[in-house]
């Protein structure tokens, strides 16, 4: 049994005002190829929220429940926050841990299913600020990926089981996910867990008629990525006679800019606009059973060399294409 003394939360960091949104998406889309254009019109969906992403103030508050159950019921470890693109950034962390004496913590990511960019990117991202902050002394062993365990699974039920009662004629049970390169899926796991998950959340509540569909798309048009889009999807049902939909983000671990922008803005408008009712499941947010699921992940966590949840030769680093 592993024995650690901290806990990282390791996240995809967000804006807190509108100056920080450029600095912000720079950080997010360097090397990637993506036109200039393409991230100006993603700065106008933060600034649609006057900058600020609200997954901050949700990774904030994830860590206070995770403190209050720590302080409950063990183990009395301290839980610290870094950030891949905007602050508290992760190397600025790993110096805090290591000045308050930190020598082996578990690093929970705030991502459920097995990409490259949800998963080994951020064990890259982990490695590259050791390196960068001279804190290779301190051992830090990601959790493995909880899109398969059975509290979210619940979770991710009961939500949708929420909206159900304010939809409860839904023709459709629609659940989304980032979309990501073809490329990326190909060599991961993503697709096929995504289509695990709903199917096991479809069940539970038993609706048998759902689909998985994509969003958020930010990538260069020359590079083929995860499709159908959410809001083609829903044009294109509708024209075929779909009524009632229920939106299920199980992708996303909280209600962040992609939830609050792509669905209940931008889907939510093309709804009214064709006359399709819609209502939207809620992620799993600080729902007590969650933090509960996290602190048993640290708990149970065995440090071997094999911890990390990708096999060897999983989830690569994608090939960038260029635009």
């Amino acid at each position: 049994m592993s024995t650690f003394d901290a806990l990282l939360v390791v996240s995809f960091g967000g804006p807190e005002k509108r100056e920080d949104v450029i600095p912000f998406l720079e950080n997010v889309l360097r090397g990637r190829g993506v036109p200039r254009e393409r991230m100006l019109e993603v700065a106008e969906h933060y600034y649609h929220f006057d900058g600020r992403s609200p997954i901050n103030d949700q990774n904030k508050e994830l860590i206070a429940a995770l403190e209050h159950e720590f302080q409950l019921h063990g183990p009395k470890i301290p839980v610290y926050w870094g950030n891949r693109n905007w602050y508290p950034l992760l190397p600025d962390t790993l110096k805090q841990m290591q000045s308050d004496g930190i020598h082996h913590a578990a690093a929970f990511v705030t991502s459920a299913f097995g990409s490259y960019s949800g998963c080994r990117q951020y064990r890259e991202d982990i490695v590259r600020a050791q390196e960068e902050t001279g804190t290779q002394g301190m051992v830090i062993d990601k959790l493995n990926n909880f899109c398969d365990r059975p509290e979210f699974i619940e979770v991710m039920a009961e939500r949708v089981r929420a909206a159900m009662k304010e939809l409860p004629n839904a023709d459709q049970l629609i659940f989304t996910a980032h979309s990501i390169p073809v490329s990326m899926a190909d060599a991961s796991p993503y697709v096929r867990q995504l289509k695990e998950a709903s199917a096991r959340v479809a069940e539970a509540v038993g609706m048998s008629n759902w689909t998985l569909v994509y969003q958020s798309r930010s990538g260069p048009p020359s590079q083929p990525w995860l499709e159908p889009d959410i809001c083609e999807y829903l044009r294109k049902q509708h024209a075929a006679g779909l009524k009632c939909v229920i939106l299920c983000p199980i992708g996303f671990i909280s209600d962040h800019m992609e939830v609050l922008f792509d669905l209940d803005t931008e889907a939510r408008d093309l709804c009214d606009e064709i006359g399709l009712k819609m209502a939207r499941a809620g992620t799993a947010g600080v729902h007590p059973k969650l933090v509960s699921m996290i602190r048993d992940m640290v708990v149970n966590a065995q440090v071997t060399p094999a911890a990390a949840h990708c096999e060897s030769g999983c989830c690569p680093s994608p090939q960038r294409v260029k635009a």
